[in-house]
């Protein structure tokens, strides 16, 4: 009978240790795929982040692009193969479509003939740098100006105006466009 007793004993505490070590496993499983899960939704929210930015990045250039076709003298449109610099007061009006250009709209840097086309700007307080680095950019946000003829009105002229934008990396860019209408003041003084 005291056998019987030690025996039972013994397979009892066999059992609570195989029983131990698959909670064990479990419970680590467990942990394992809930720091896959925090770590893969970081880098989806770090993703957004970057994308938010190159969207801003791309409406501060598209922005620009209609303040400069408001406040400038446009001159005739010209044939654009070269980057141009909108911080030291360059801009120009293109007479071809960006699309005619480059082909897609969506691959940046816009280029024709291995040079980049377009102009660039630099809003005041952006840093862009190539090195990874917190609240940097990638490049600077470019625009491009496009004559897309008369307006219905025949007294004004319509422009298309691409922008695009980067986030911190070369994968992070955005791309938006508008159509902009300018007018010709018909007022008189007397």
């Amino acid at each position: 009978m005291n056998t019987r007793k030690v025996l039972s004993g013994c397979s009892q505490r066999g059992l609570v240790l195989v029983s131990s070590l698959l909670l064990l496993l479990v419970a680590t499983i467990l942990g394992l795929s809930m720091f896959r899960t925090v770590g893969s939704e970081e880098k989806i929210a770090g993703n957004i982040r970057e994308k938010q930015r190159a969207l801003h990045a791309a409406e501060s250039a598209q922005q620009y692009a209609e303040w400069w076709l408001s406040n400038s003298r446009v001159s005739a449109p010209v044939v654009c193969n070269s980057l141009l610099d909108a911080n030291i007061i360059q801009g120009q009006v293109c007479s071809q479509d960006l699309r005619n250009v480059v082909g897609s709209v969506t691959g940046v840097p816009w280029q024709t003939g291995g040079a980049d086309v377009g102009v660039s700007y630099t809003p005041p307080g952006m840093t862009v740098t190539t090195a990874s680095a917190a609240d940097t950019y990638y490049a600077r946000p470019r625009f491009y100006i496009a004559d897309a003829g008369k307006a219905a009105s025949g007294q004004g002229e319509i422009y298309r105006i691409e922008a695009a934008g980067y986030g911190g990396t070369t994968a992070a860019v955005a791309v938006v466009e508008s159509t902009f209408s300018l007018y010709l003041s018909s007022w008189s003084l007397e």
